[in-house]
């Protein structure tokens, strides 16, 4: 029989956003290694699944939510892990994302599509997800457990989160970070 404990699932997506935070994750460098044998990545955008399998243990969640395909994917990751993780200012706040929330959509699809269009200006049809009307943070389209601010999270409060999970314990994430930093 073996002693060996069961790795911690985690599941990543990455919404409306840079993907800044995604690449504080990857900064935790040599920590990864450290961490691997404790956890299973079971979907993200460094990983080739396809469905976020039910039962995953952690969610972290990157990026705002913009479009219906940003809420489907929000809705999912809510219903598929039992703790789920705000990460970075775009996914607590709306962030740069929102900075859209002032003007109205018919404007931007303007400036987007037909201003600054050389060849063929005209409003996407095929491949470009429905914008919703607002810019949201996460936790208002899902429950949320922990956020954990910055921009982008530094990736000693991203491995100090995770390893006080990994632990057991509740993190406070704003011992080592704060909103923009």
């Amino acid at each position: 029989m073996s002693d060996k404990k069961k790795p911690v699932t985690i599941a990543t997506v990455w919404l409306d956003g840079c993907s800044g935070c995604h690449m504080s994750f990857l900064d935790l460098d040599e920590r990864l290694v450290e961490i691997a044998p404790l956890i299973e990545m079971v979907y993200s955008p460094v990983v080739d699944s396809k469905e976020i399998p039910k039962g995953t243990d952690v969610g972290i969640i990157e990026g705002a939510i913009s479009n219906e395909d940003d809420r489907a994917k929000a809705l999912k990751m809510r219903a598929a892990c039992g703790f789920l993780i705000s990460l970075g200012d775009c996914a607590v706040t709306g962030n740069v994302p929102s900075m859209r929330n002032v003007f109205d959509q018919k404007e931007c699809f303007d400036r987007s599509y037909h201003e600054n269009a050389q060849l063929q200006p005209m409003d996407p049809t095929v491949c470009v997800p429905p914008l919703l009307d607002k810019v949201l943070p996460v936790h208002q389209v899902v429950d949320v457990d922990l956020y954990v601010p910055g921009c982008p999270p530094p990736a000693d409060a991203i491995y100090y989160v995770l390893s006080e999970l990994l632990a057991g314990r509740q993190p406070d994430p704003l011992l080592l970070t704060r909103f923009g930093k």
